[in-house]
């Protein structure tokens, strides 16, 4: 099996912090996402530097993976004796991981986010067995808990997954979920019937935790939606109607003219969907200046600053 770093994917040392980890990859998202970028291999970075975050966003996993040990990106290695052991749900041994794909190893592991396999979860082996001795006398199915992770827009829209669910002692099945519009980040989702069988045939429920995975433009605040958006100085100044993207489509947005940089424009409604009422979609300004000003802009910027007797400071005590 080939070795990937995922911290140097992330530009990352091996002791960031979980805050690191989070920025490094809405920062490199938003580099490379398709619909922004114009790199020529921005898909695949793209979609390297989510397989980086799906492991080292996650606790457990990037424990795991620290666990691996340090090679060179692309060098053959194999886990360390008994690390499946100490990781795994079982199903596979670090002995039959030869010929697989790195991400594939935590996908069987752990169920990666973003694709079509999960793992049942039962807290610890000794947990699975008590589960399953009470399962035997009670002739109640087992309920089973496992996470998906989802797009911003999967959780906006709905999403239907195929999950292949493993666990000691049983062969692997798959099980289709329907994931209803408006999912919320760390929200538990029951689809009944859709847990282990007891030996009278009766079946337990599926317990799904919902993670939404960081988005490069919006930020998920419980069912609202922020979009920083940039805006120039004589926009603010002036005003001005923008056209922004939102999950649900463009939305034409008026600034009004002096607005300030940090202010929210709140668009009711245009959040994330929910049952009972939808999440906010807020636009939340920043001025922003031209990286490199022509000598004509800086002769403009000196005469304004000669007609303008502004003074945002005045309110500071003299000293």
């Amino acid at each position: 099996m080939k070795y990937k770093d995922y911290y140097k994917t992330l530009g990352l040392r091996r002791d960031a912090s979980a805050e690191d980890v989070k920025k490094a990859y809405r920062k490199l998202a938003k580099k490379y996402h398709p619909d922004v970028s114009k790199e020529a291999d921005a898909e695949e970075k793209f979609k390297a530097v989510n397989e980086a975050y799906d492991v080292l966003g996650d606790a457990e996993k990037r424990a795991a993976y620290d666990q691996l040990g340090h090679y060179r990106p692309g060098q053959d290695f194999r886990p360390p004796p008994d690390w499946e052991t100490r990781f795994g749900q079982g199903g596979f041994s670090a002995t039959d991981m030869g010929g697989m794909d790195f991400a594939d190893l935590f996908s069987q592991l752990f169920g990666m986010g973003g694709g079509v396999r999960g793992a049942e979860s039962f807290g610890t082996r000794r947990g699975f067995r008590a589960a399953e001795a009470f399962q035997a006398s009670s002739g109640s199915g087992l309920d089973v808990e496992t996470s998906i992770t989802l797009s911003l827009e999967e959780a906006y829209r709905g999403s239907e997954r195929l999950l292949e669910l493993s666990a000691p002692g049983a062969a692997a099945r798959q099980v289709r979920v329907r994931i209803p519009a408006g999912a919320q980040d760390g929200r538990r989702l029951r689809v009944p019937g859709k847990g282990r069988r007891s030996s009278r045939g009766q079946a337990g429920d599926l317990y799904l935790t919902i993670h939404v995975a960081p988005h490069a433009l919006y930020r998920l605040d419980g069912k609202d939606l922020i979009l920083e958006t940039p805006i120039t100085p004589w926009e603010a100044a002036l005003g001005c109607a923008l056209s922004l993207p939102t999950p649900g489509g463009t939305l034409r947005v008026k600034v009004p003219a002096g607005a300030r940089s940090g202010q929210r424009l709140r668009l009711a409604g245009r959040g994330m969907p929910a049952p009972d009422q939808a999440g906010d979609f807020y636009v939340q300004l920043q001025i922003v200046l031209p990286p490199d000003l022509t000598d004509e802009e800086k002769a403009l910027y000196e005469r304004l600053k000669a007609l303008s007797g502004f003074n945002p400071r005045g309110h500071f005590p003299p000293g």
